[in-house]
């Protein structure tokens, strides 16, 4: 499960211990992003949809920020849930809420979920569960309507995805703009650093900052797309470039 409840939130709790409920045979593995942070949620699922994986799995998001519309929310109603089938058979469910679904939405079979959009404010809890339940299960009944790809925006070019616990910043880069060896700057964050274009994030010297091909990226229709990453060896690219959030634009200069 993916949400910005925080870390070690009581939600995260409540969430599973509803889920447990209903499809007690489960386990459930939590992964927090920041707080309206549709980016990271949507990166962080299609990381886990995306690759290899138990094949009876789901991943279910909630990122709700509920501004889809400016106007006063009647009964708590939030943004439409949503599931994403993809050829694999794994299915990502969760509201459709900014780029929650960006990451799956050229490759996944992407439907609204019949669930009413009102009637708690902590739906992820109170609503969702028993639905989900059925979903993880391969009961597919509640899908409905194919959602229309221009309600789904696409990923943020050139821009940061997720900054993980070490500092390290994955981007939406998949290809470097200029060979292996020379020297960039990298400007995010309203800070800039110089950094090697390298093909590992660990090929340079204690205390130099790399950008190349990280940890994160899956197999598409047309081959395999693996984004970049920038870390500064033995400290935080977030911290050396001012904590950029997911989303945040990162240019990469060639010097």
């Amino acid at each position: 499960m993916i949400a910005d409840y925080g870390h070690g939130d009581l939600a995260f709790a409540e969430v599973r211990q509803r889920l447990a409920l209903f499809v007690p045979e489960a386990d459930v593995f939590l992964t927090p992003v920041p707080a309206f942070d549709t980016v990271g949620a949507g990166f962080c699922a299609a990381q886990l949809a995306r690759t290899e994986g138990p094949p009876h799995r789901l991943v279910y998001t909630n990122v709700a920020p509920r501004d889809d519309r400016p106007d006063p929310r009647p009964d708590n109603e939030g943004e439409q849930l949503v599931a994403a089938v993809l050829p694999s058979g794994v299915v990502v469910v969760g509201v459709n809420s900014r780029y929650s679904f960006s990451f799956l939405r050229d490759e996944a079979d992407v439907r609204e979920v019949a669930v009413p959009e009102g009637g708690s404010q902590f739906r992820s809890r109170d609503i969702f569960p028993p639905l989900v339940a059925d979903l993880a299960r391969g009961d597919l009944a509640a899908l409905g309507t194919a959602v229309a790809p221009e309600r789904i925006p696409p990923p943020p070019e050139r821009a940061v995805a997720y900054v993980d616990g070490y500092g390290n910043l994955k981007t939406t880069w998949s290809a470097a703009p200029v060979e292996t060896g020379q020297r960039v700057e990298i400007v995010a964050g309203g800070a800039s650093a110089v950094a090697v274009v390298t093909d590992g994030t660990f090929a340079v010297r204690h205390g130099e900052m790399s950008f190349a091909p990280g940890s994160s990226g899956w197999s598409t229709a047309g081959g395999r797309r693996q984004f970049y990453e920038v870390l500064l060896r033995g400290g935080s690219a977030a911290d050396e470039l001012g904590r950029p959030r997911a989303g945040d634009p990162i240019d990469v200069r060639p010097l």
